[in-house]
């Protein structure tokens, strides 16, 4: 069975049963705080920052360093704990900006070793606290974090629990980083940090050696802030994670994908999931405008693409819809000429989908005629199903139970 995580802070209960944390004042602050982040800044932004609070112009470069040291190697998240940095210089930092990590509302681990956090950040502007997911997925040899963009999804895709979601807003920089920092606190992937007991985890190396943008939302509507966010998550004097283990996924905003690998360089992910424009308009309905055609192309025409540095097509697998021999030949058929692998998800329920997983020796024989053209085409074993955490099924927990609220409510008055 899936269990919740004891934080150390009171316990309140979600209309589903699962454990949450009552706010602690350290976490009740940053749910509030109005100070802005140094997280997720460029270096060059951090320097202005600096320069803001009175900072001498000479010392800015190596205040910086100092920082950015503290920040991405030590994975500080108070200023106090600064040890090179003066006492008046930390107490300034301090009045004027945070470096909080997001508030933990549940954090829960699957049967599996996958954990599920559901976030909260503060209001921007005139707005409200917002929640997303963040999930990290164990495996022998590494560990991958999958990071949200957006507070819900504009796309709509049908078998995505995401896409019932409203777009609320983008998340900025320092949310986006944020979430890679609380993963790397919470599984103890900073240097002097403990690894909690019992916690799945590879072996060795980092705990947290790949990041996917494929969590809520679509990267490619937030484009300026996701490109900050990993050119700092990709900093060699920081985080340091190479641009080779970060993956970013879209449904086909074919106008930004050359700009993607021009200006982000990372691996993609092309979220296909149908070989024909009719099926895919209705299952992406991006496919509207950007059909399958359009979207080919662009992938052929992506920056550095080669056999080193392929596209990878992702394809969930719906029961009597695109499973079929024929689906199977015609996706070969599409992707020819393209260095990419295939990576066939397993459909994963959530409730009220109307789509049902397909039949796994369907999957298997699917897997074997496109591995047999010459595609790696691995079927990704569902994992963290039974916490919500697999493909498709993140949705932000106060959304959850908004909907809850509204069918109780709708069901009294029936």
């Amino acid at each position: 069975m899936a269990i919740s995580i004891d934080l150390k802070a009171p316990e309140t209960r979600t209309a589903f049963g699962e454990q949450a944390l009552a706010a602690s004042p350290a976490s009740a602050r940053a749910a509030s705080d109005e100070r802005p982040s140094l997280i997720g800044l460029s270096r060059d932004e951090l320097g202005e920052a600096l320069g803001a609070i009175g900072v001498p112009h000479r010392q800015v470069k190596m205040r910086v360093a100092q920082l950015w040291h503290w920040l991405y190697v030590r994975g500080v998240s108070n200023f106090s704990l600064m040890a090179n940095v003066s006492k008046e210089l930390r107490e300034k930092l301090d009045a004027a900006y945070t470096i909080a990590r997001p508030e933990i509302v549940t954090e829960q681990v699957s049967v599996d070793g996958t954990r599920k956090w559901v976030l909260r950040f503060p209001a921007k502007g005139a707005g409200r606290p917002v929640e997303i997911e963040t999930v990290y997925i164990p495996e022998e040899g590494r560990g991958t974090l999958c990071v949200s963009s957006q507070v819900g999804c504009t796309l709509t895709c049908t078998f995505c629990h995401t896409g019932t979601q409203r777009l609320v807003r983008n998340l900025t920089p320092d949310e986006i980083v944020g979430q890679l920092l609380l993963a790397r606190d919470r599984l103890g992937d900073f240097p002097d940090a403990a690894t909690p007991a019992g916690a799945i985890v590879p072996s060795e190396g980092r705990l947290v050696s790949n990041v996917v943008m494929m969590g809520m939302g679509e990267p490619l509507y937030n484009f300026d802030n996701v490109k900050t966010a990993l050119a700092v998550v990709s900093d060699g004097e920081g985080l340091a994670l190479s641009k080779r283990r970060i993956t970013l996924s879209t449904s086909g905003v074919v106008p930004m994908i050359e700009k993607t690998g021009a200006e982000m360089g990372v691996m993609l992910a092309i979220s296909l999931h149908a070989v024909r424009d009719e099926l895919r308009d209705e299952l992406v309905p991006i496919n509207k405008k950007y059909p399958l055609k359009d979207l080919l192309e662009a992938c052929r025409a992506y920056p550095g693409l080669s056999n080193a540095k392929r596209i990878t097509f992702e394809y969930v697998m719906l029961k009597g819809v695109n499973d079929s021999p024929e689906d199977a030949r015609e996706l070969v058929r599409l992707l020819k000429g393209i260095p990419a692998k295939i990576n066939l998800i397993p459909f994963n329920p959530w409730p009220g989908s109307r789509y049902e997983c397909s039949a796994w020796d369907e999957i298997e024989r699917f897997a074997d005629y496109v591995n047999q053209a010459g595609y790696a085409s691995p079927i990704r074993t569902p994992r963290g199903r039974d916490i919500f955490a697999a493909c498709g099924q993140l949705k932000s927990e106060s959304e959850r139970l908004r909907k809850k609220d509204r069918e109780a409510l709708e069901a009294a008055a029936g």
